[in-house]
């Protein structure tokens, strides 16, 4: 994720690209129109990481102008997405971007029956020929931001509402926590799964339920961050933002700030190479990258964190982007005081990628 002296450069490629045929050929080869096609499991208007997604696909209908764009919200993570990806293919797409984690095994079934396509999914670890994943490290800002939690709270309590267990999640929720302990090592961080991406109901009661707990920080791992925000901002108590810097509206006065993407300088980047004949940049390989990318980076920070928390902040920030820093680098420990980095070791790719434990702090064990 990022240029940092991690074991992780910007950009990395875990395989080399063998190149299906066909993929090599430029737009001028194809159809004068080249058809793009995005599939969301959520609302595109959730404030969260549909919205962003599809800030994304704007990005490309408003740059591209020899680019066609499809888009289908709410496709469930089963056989659903591989019928409407065919879909989208029989309507002449050659280029789709499958965004949920849920995607790749369908992805990677529709790139085998269909070679000539490009299928580029959000967060895979495994990819083919024809199909590539990308992803941008969002637990810096996450870590970043638990450096400004943990000077803001009063109670040394953070609470964090979690989808799924899956390896981002745990490395957004590590992350916060190093930051907060990092600066106020007597926070602890208490964790509610809901089991689903989206369920406004489930993630405002899971909010709630850890501010029973006595937290007065809430940050989260969401599709739909919105219910989680503004549930904060009814009990008096702050919100670290996830997906959008948009969220800050919903909690002006709690507002600590939070990780935010920008996927449209990526997808018009993606979308031109594709168009261009260059999709071995993309497929066959894992493309990770950082703050320092542009395509994701802090949200601005809200009027209850202190001018010198915010300097503080920034000047991490700037370690982390000059390859200065690097959050997950040891010693590393989880909550059970097992060590799992030595001081001064460097993560590696799988380390990072297939995260299943809770760091120190962190109340309780990752589910099974």
């Amino acid at each position: 994720m990022i240029r940092e002296r991690m074991l992780i450069p910007m950009v990395m490629v875990c395989a080399v690209a063998v190149i299906a045929p066909g993929l090599a050929a430029p737009l001028e080869a194809q159809d004068k129109k080249f058809k793009v096609g995005f599939v969301y499991v959520g609302p595109k208007d959730d404030y969260g990481y549909n919205y962003e997604h599809d800030r994304g696909r704007k990005a490309v209908e408003a740059q591209l102008k020899d680019v066609e764009v499809m888009t289908a919200e709410n496709i469930p993570e089963t056989a659903e997405v591989e019928r409407v990806m065919e879909q989208m293919i029989q309507r002449g797409a050659k280029l789709l971007f499958p965004t949920s984690y849920g995607y790749l095994d369908p992805a990677l079934n529709v790139g085998k029956r269909h070679p000539d396509v490009v299928l580029l999914h959000a967060g895979g670890f495994k990819h083919s020929s024809n199909v590539g994943t990308y992803w941008y490290y969002i637990y810096n800002p996450m870590y970043l931001s638990g450096l400004a939690a943990g000077k803001v709270t009063k109670k040394n309590v953070m609470g964090f509402v979690a989808a799924h267990p899956i390896p981002q999640t745990l490395q957004n929720i590590n992350a916060l926590t190093y930051g907060a302990r990092s600066v106020n090592p007597q926070i602890k961080t208490h964790v509610i799964y809901t089991g689903e991406w989206c369920n406004p109901g489930k993630a405002a009661e899971a909010a709630n339920s850890l501010i029973e707990l006595g937290a007065d920080i809430i940050s989260q791992h969401q599709d739909c961050p919105r219910p989680v925000v503004e549930t904060a901002a009814k009990r008096g108590v702050y919100s670290v933002g996830y997906h959008s810097a948009d969220l800050k509206q919903f909690n002006e006065k709690g507002w600590i700030t939070g990780a935010a993407w920008n996927w449209g300088k990526l997808y018009v980047q993606m979308t031109k190479d594709v168009m261009d004949g260059k999709a071995s940049q993309w497929v066959g390989k894992h493309t990770r990258g950082g703050i320092e990318s542009g395509f994701l980076d802090l949200a601005p920070f809200g009027s209850s964190v202190p001018a010198d928390v915010q300097k503080m902040v920034m000047a991490k920030r700037k370690e982390i982007v000059d390859g200065k820093y690097a959050v997950f680098q040891g010693p590393i420990k989880d909550n059970k005081g097992k060590e799992l980095l030595k001081a001064g070791e460097k993560p590696t790719f799988d380390f990072i990628e297939k995260m299943s434990w809770y760091a120190e702090g962190v109340v309780g064990e990752v589910p099974k």
